[in-house]
């Protein structure tokens, strides 16, 4: 196995001991089994930007704060000082994110550290001490998938009381240990109150883990939680010790189509005023 140039910098800084194994390779990156001390740890190596795919980024990277607004123009017209900002903004949400949500109690692997663009996390195992499978690889009972849905469901809510949500949660996003499903993947995690998206990325991960948990309990399809979990963060009274019913009022009234409409034209001028103001305080800037 060949050793990426990353990992043997961080041997020689003495951060890890040794290499074991690649664990796994992704589109955005790969993820080592490495040695540090009597540990075993994982080791997350981004891929160079230029080996990774942009498509799709913008509906998550809305929200997202830069530097400054030199980096926030770049990022915008994806010049390759701008793409870099984006790969660095990509990678530095993940980490963020995950020592924020380990912080609160989430159910994330444990951070140890960031180092030259490589994430060191704690190794999940499962009970015979092999590392975790994926939640789409696990047998389960109704009873199982019932638990691991309750505990998922608790989760979600827990990271959107942080004003995070996933924005990629599905069965290949969950390793179960020997203590059940444990969330992973976080780098295009989003802000639930700065995204545009943040509802339907919600309702898409809630629907996700739902879908494949209502496989063996389908009882679980007919729940509503991405629905009321949202209704209630709109009216800021959801709370992490908020009880959860699944059950969702639909509002069934028609839409006034002239207030919309207005509403729309309303929306159209703010932004162009905002635009135009922005446009000038550019041009003070340069």
């Amino acid at each position: 196995m060949k050793v990426p140039p990353a990992l043997e910098e961080l041997i020689h800084d003495g951060i890890i001991d040794a290499v074991t194994r690649q664990l796994k390779s992704g589109k955005e990156a790969s993820v080592y089994v490495v040695r540090s001390g009597s540990e075993l740890r994982c080791a997350k190596v981004y891929k160079d930007m230029r080996q990774r795919s942009f498509k799709q980024r913008a509906q998550y990277q809305e929200g997202r704060k830069s530097r400054g607004s030199r980096e926030q123009r770049a990022m915008g017209k994806a010049s390759s000082f701008g793409r870099k900002e984006s790969e660095e903004q990509w990678k530095n949400t993940e980490v963020d994110a995950l020592f924020q949500l380990h912080r609160a109690g989430l159910r994330v692997p444990k951070p140890f550290g960031f180092y030259s663009g490589v994430l060191i996390m704690e190794m999940l195992v499962d009970a015979t001490g092999d590392s975790a499978p994926r939640l789409n690889d696990v047998e389960l009972n109704p009873e199982l998938a019932r638990a691991y849905h309750g505990i998922l469901i608790e989760q979600i809510k827990l990271m959107l009381c942080e004003g995070l949500i996933h924005g990629d949660l599905s069965e290949y996003n969950v390793l179960v240990d020997t203590t059940g499903p444990v969330i992973i993947d976080l780098p295009q995690v989003v802000s639930a109150a700065g995204n545009n998206n943040a509802p339907s990325m919600l309702k898409r991960d809630i629907g996700n883990i739902t879908m494949t948990l209502s496989a063996f309990a389908p009882e679980l399809a007919q729940t509503h939680y991405a629905e009321e979990m949202w209704a209630l963060f709109e009216k800021s009274e959801l709370r992490p010790d908020t009880v959860l019913t699944g059950k969702f009022k639909f509002n069934k009234k028609a839409a006034n189509v002239a207030e919309v409409m207005e509403a729309i034209v309303d929306a159209k001028q703010v932004a162009l005023i905002r635009a135009q103001a922005r446009e000038a305080a550019e041009r003070d800037e340069d």
